[in-house]
């Protein structure tokens, strides 16, 4: 058994009560360290409630309230800690062109950019960090933050939910369906900053 297939095991095992605790912690560590797999532990919470042992609703608000917590928590840490620290650290991370980059399309999208924020990858805890250090209202980063998590989440736990005892045989496609989702996402935003650049230099020209 493989190690993260044993992890699932031992989680089938656990008290109903803890396993939705654990749930809740894991939707909020994957937002501080976007690495940790948090998607895929939440689409197992949906797996077991489609057989019965959890239940949907439980799973889907312990990883929403976990993820925006987590969001949340970067977004007050980057209003206490401010730009400077972020920029003279440069996490892994959090490095700096990471936040820079956030800035600049916090510029041009606003608070439009927290409603999409799950839908980002590869940026999206500096997305929650340039949020607090630009210091936007907690109110409006709370509702749109808590959309973006609510929708994407859904969805997971809707594809974990109708997995049914076929979790062997898509559990190990997961990582494959994520890493391409990522990959067409950078594709994309990289063909657009390509396209605002060409403009810009076209622009210049005339």
């Amino acid at each position: 058994m493989i190690p993260i297939e044993n992890f699932f095991h031992k989680l089938d095992t656990l008290p109903e009560l803890l396993i939705y605790l654990l749930l809740g912690l894991s939707a909020y560590v994957e937002n501080i360290f976007p690495p940790i797999p948090g998607d895929t532990i939440t689409s197992f919470g949906a797996f077991l409630a489609g057989l019965g042992k959890l239940h949907f609703m439980g799973v889907y608000l312990a990883t929403t309230i976990g993820s925006l917590l987590g969001f949340l928590s970067l977004f007050w840490l980057g209003g206490y800690l401010g730009r400077r620290f972020f920029m003279e650290k440069n996490y892994r991370f959090f490095r700096a062109e990471m936040v820079i980059k956030a800035e600049q399309w916090f510029l041009r999208y606003g608070y439009l950019l927290i409603a999409f924020n799950r839908f980002i990858p590869g940026i999206r805890s500096a997305i929650s960090i340039v949020g607090g250090i630009l210091r936007l209202k907690t109110s409006w980063v709370s509702i749109l933050a808590l959309l973006s998590i609510a929708l994407w989440n859904l969805l997971w736990i809707i594809m974990g939910y109708s997995l049914g005892n076929n979790w062997d045989v898509i559990s190990a496609r997961l990582s494959t369906i994520m890493a391409r989702y990522h990959l067409a996402i950078l594709i994309l935003f990289g063909l657009f900053v390509i396209w605002i650049f060409a403009k810009k230099r076209l622009k210049h020209r005339q």
